[in-house]
């Protein structure tokens, strides 16, 4: 099996696909949302609101648009080229996108993590096995984490599988969240939490340094941050925008003309609307948590934490539905988390497959349903194992600081890819300009500023 590090062959020849209509193109934002909901709302923004009450909400806006020029310049990537944008980073240079890789995969050993606090969901709705809150959580994402390998075993297109799953969860959570906060008792809160959006007021109680680590994971995945927004490029391949895909996965762009004009344009209007919905749907769902978290958690001195992440919100839907309500909540937390995994085991098999090909079988022909498969069954025994290990949160932001490097390497790859590999060889009339650039630059400064920020506040402690 020999190591290749060589770039992959010069982009093709193709034709874009028709444009299908709306309701038939939109769907990877959906996926976006959904599994952004998984992290950010669920987790790290609740928690810093119920904590330390409204001090740190001026940086949720910020931090989700920063990704808005990312996420789609990725998917307007794999639309272009019918290639992943990990294929694309060894145009930029093999050895970054092997060092990327690497990184990448030291990331998601942990993402088990995320079916572990969805346990702490059932957890609490079921008081089944006997065992204390640690032991059903892990007994409980067991569980949850059995089901959805076995459901992307059995499926042919996962894809559709995974589109469906994330539609589900994500219209019941915002209407679940929408009946919430527009409950009469919790006016009073508004006015406040508003104005916070803009003017930060005082922390509600002394910063922990110990929170520090935390607070870079909820701006990290303010939205889909980290490594998980790379995984819109193959979510834009499975739902079949843009040029018809190769075979070999290499690159194939369009030959231009009168016809591939206007059509790339309508391509390119549904990907600003269908990453539009991930970013904008996912800020909209995170300032309502936030808000449930500040006029309910804060006041009664709840913060959720550790084996709690999400069972303490049950207490958003039980205010507007009772019982009912919490164990709704529950139900809906425990997906929310768990599809993460389901969503990021697919998306992070199917990377592994095509770099494992890419850089080691790249002449030697595979049966990539079959890698996929195994790659799986790998994935799912190693998160399974490493989600024992420690309590879901300290995991889930070690993953967070591990993507947050690979952040800063991967937008400034792209800014290459998509302006000095890709553009030149475009039609003058599908190239990206300016405007595409300078949002890219500023994505890159924020996170930039923002490393040297969290690196300022570790030196200085």
């Amino acid at each position: 099996m020999a190591f290749d590090l060589s770039p992959p062959p010069p982009y093709g020849r193709g034709h874009l696909r028709p444009f299908p209509g709306w309701r038939a193109a939109l769907g990877p934002g959906i996926v976006w949302m959904a599994l952004a909901q998984g992290s950010g709302e669920l987790i790290w923004w609740p928690y810093l609101c119920a904590k330390y009450g409204l001090g740190f909400l001026f940086l949720l806006a910020p931090a989700c648009l920063a990704q808005w020029p990312v996420t789609f310049a990725i998917g307007r990537y794999s639309a272009l080229t019918g290639e992943s944008v990990w294929r694309g980073f060894a145009r930029v240079s093999p050895a970054f996108c092997l060092v990327l890789w690497l990184l990448m995969a030291a990331s998601f050993l942990w993402f088990g993590a995320f079916a572990s606090a969805g346990g702490t969901a059932l957890a609490r709705l079921v008081d089944l096995p006997p065992f204390d809150d640690r032991g059903r959580a892990l007994f409980w994402a067991s569980v949850s984490i059995a089901i959805f390998a076995t459901a992307l075993l059995r499926g042919e297109k996962t894809y559709g599988l995974i589109e469906k799953v994330m539609w589900a969860v994500a219209v019941v959570t915002v209407i679940g969240l929408g009946v919430s906060v527009a409950r009469p008792e919790l006016r009073a809160a508004w006015p406040d939490f508003l104005r916070a959006l803009i003017v930060p007021p005082g922390l509600a109680r002394p910063f922990d340094p110990a929170d520090r680590d935390r607070l870079l994971t909820a701006i990290t995945f303010a939205g889909l941050g980290g490594f998980w927004t790379l995984f819109y490029s193959y979510w834009v391949l499975g739902k079949g925008m843009g040029v018809e895909p190769a075979e070999s996965g290499d690159g194939r762009l369009p030959e231009g003309g009168a016809g591939d004009a206007p059509l790339a344009a309508r391509w390119r209007r549904g990907l600003v609307v269908d990453s539009g919905i991930g970013i904008v749907g996912n800020l909209l769902t995170t300032l309502m948590t936030c808000f449930l978290a500040f006029a309910i958690l804060l006041p009664q001195g709840i913060v959720p934490d550790q084996w709690s992440l999400a069972a303490e919100q049950a207490r958003f839907f039980e205010l507007a539905w009772g019982g009912v309500g919490r164990a709704v909540f529950l139900v809906v937390a425990a997906a929310f988390l768990c599809d993460t995994w389901l969503s990021t085991a697919d998306a992070v098999a199917r990377v592994h497959v095509e770099m494992i090909r890419f850089f080691f079988l790249r002449d030697r022909f595979i049966d990539e349903r079959r890698a996929y498969r195994a790659m799986i069954v790998v994935l799912t025994g190693v998160t399974v194992v490493t989600m024992f290990g420690a309590e879901p949160g300290p995991l889930i932001v070690l993953s967070a600081l591990i993507g947050f490097v690979g952040t800063l390497g991967f937008v400034a790859a792209l800014i290459v890819l998509q302006h000095w590999r890709l553009a030149p060889a475009l039609p003058a009339e599908l190239r990206p300009g300016r405007v595409s650039l300078g949002l890219l630059c500023g994505s890159l400064a924020a996170y930039t500023v923002l490393a040297i920020a969290y690196l300022w506040t570790r030196l200085a402690s």
